[in-house]
């Protein structure tokens, strides 16, 4: 977040993430965690237009970079009927002309809420849930990603996602969410 590029956490330096950084609009509180939860969970999808707003600071379309949402496992959007980090990333898509690719990564296996759960039920449930298809591979090959999300928490999302496009050959994947916990409270 502003003025902190560069820096690096006592976490990460002691235990480092798959990813390679993390931009984030707003520290999480009660009206960061609102907005996200009416997106989420209230079918209040224009919510998506006001993040990415905010988000598109952080999007150079001029790098070659990719935005990429986390994806929902198809049960999860049936019920939901949309994935979220999907309606931010066509909107950044949309503010700033960068690439987007949908459906560069899978969710492969459900996976619980991760809401109530420490850092490593977490990781433990979101170990091996991802997936590249074969097909996407090569768009990733060398490049910026930069993953969409609404809220980071401990990481255990984005670790997984991160671990997956690298190994389908992405560079660097950049974690851009809505707003960070700042404070291990979930």
């Amino acid at each position: 977040m502003g003025g902190l590029e560069g820096l690096t956490c006592g976490a990460c330096l002691a235990s480092p993430p798959a990813y390679d950084g993390v931009q984030a609009a707003v520290a999480y509180d009660e009206i960061a965690r609102g907005l996200a939860l009416k997106l989420k969970y209230s079918g209040r999808t224009a919510m998506a237009e006001i993040i990415a707003a905010q988000l598109s600071r952080h999007v150079d379309s001029t790098a070659g970079g990719m935005l990429v949402p986390v994806p929902l496992h198809r049960w999860r959007i049936w019920r939901r009927g949309y994935n979220q980090s999907a309606l931010i990333a066509r909107a950044l898509a949309r503010r700033t002309g960068a690439e987007l690719s949908i459906d560069a990564l899978d969710r492969v296996k459900p996976t619980p809420a991760l809401r109530g759960l420490g850092r490593e039920a977490r990781a433990k449930a979101v170990r091996g849930a991802f997936h590249v298809p074969a097909p996407r591979a090569p768009l990733l090959a060398g490049r910026t990603i930069w993953l969409v999300d609404d809220v980071h928490t401990s990481g255990a999302t984005a670790n997984a996602c991160a671990s997956a496009l690298k190994k389908a050959g992405a560079a660097r994947v950049v974690l851009l969410c809505w707003a960070r916990v700042l404070a291990e409270e979930y």
